[in-house]
């Protein structure tokens, strides 16, 4: 069975979610910060309930939980512990609400932390920042039940060898409970999957197979061994990601993701089986009702 997911935000749902900058928020008294980071965090829970029920009615089977969910918890100046929050407590109940419901719905959720979160970075700095932020979505989710972590592999610094060996020592560094949902996922510049399938076999690690960008970084393995090879990486259901080329595959920027999918990206071999496909379109739901229709068509 195929299992849709759905990334982050609504294209045309009035389902929202809150956000604020440092600059807004370096503007208040400590006090007031707590105060109105602890309202934005509360109204988000409440959306993430919103949007999961969403897509329990619509047959949308996975959610990406957006990076910003507990918005600037990791700032240096602004950042925050839910315990510093006036509602704190309520904020994680109402998470948890959501784990539980999307449980008893069989709805999977996942994140995708932001580009800045570099495990092989030759910088200390930039590696101990991004397992900050590893570890505050980890958290989270603790909180809803999420199962997958999702980056990219990071830089290739001129050495993927290299690189790849100062990632595999930050795995060490890692909480259990980010290493256990950790991901990495194939991108359309640096790193292919014939590059991060070894890896992710010797480490542990389950590959997110992205089609997309194996189709700009091609590598030799066919759509249908990259495919098999991934797989093989997951103990439980795969997850993999799935983008059409906003001006063709012969246009001026392949990498781009058009509003919708079409059906003659969507790998054949993938029909069939026990499988998450994140649906990276600049439509959301809209382009998952889409693909959905073209994909039960293609029983037929």
């Amino acid at each position: 069975m195929i299992r849709l997911g759905l990334c982050c935000i609504f294209r045309d749902e009035p389902i929202k979610f809150r956000v604020t900058t440092a600059a807004a928020m370096k503007r208040l008294g400590r006090a007031e910060q707590l105060a109105r980071l602890s309202e934005l965090c509360l109204e988000n829970a409440r959306a993430l309930q919103e949007a999961l029920r969403y897509c329990a009615g619509h047959g949308i089977g996975c959610f990406r939980i957006n990076s910003q969910i507990l918005p600037l918890k990791t700032h240096p100046e602004v950042g925050y512990g839910a315990g510093d929050l006036p509602d704190g407590r309520h904020i994680v109940e109402e998470f948890c609400q959501c784990g539980k419901f999307a449980r008893a719905n069989n709805l999977r959720t996942t994140f995708h932390p932001d580009q800045f979160v570099v495990l092989n970075s030759p910088r200390e700095d930039v590696v101990r920042c991004s397992i900050a932020e590893l570890d505050y979505q980890a958290e989270v989710a603790e909180w809803v039940g999420a199962d997958v972590l999702n980056i990219h592999a990071g830089g290739a610094y001129g050495d993927k060898t290299s690189a790849l060996e100062r990632l595999r020592r930050v795995l060490d560094q890692l909480s259990d409970r980010i290493r256990n949902r950790l991901t990495l996922e194939n991108d359309e510049k640096s790193y292919s999957p014939a590059d991060l399938i070894p890896f992710c076999e010797s480490a542990g690690v389950p590959l997110v197979y992205d089609v997309h960008h194996h189709r700009c970084n091609p590598d030799g393995l066919s759509v249908e061994e990259a495919t098999r090879r991934a797989c093989a990486t997951w103990a439980g259901e795969p997850l993999f990601h799935i983008s059409s080329p906003l001006e063709g595959w012969k246009g001026p920027q392949p990498h781009r993701h058009h509003d919708f999918i079409d059906i003659k990206d969507f790998p054949a071999c993938w029909r069939g089986l026990d499988l998450t496909v994140e649906v990276e379109a600049k439509a959301k739901e809209v382009a998952i009702k889409r693909l959905q229709d073209a994909l039960a068509k293609k029983k037929k």
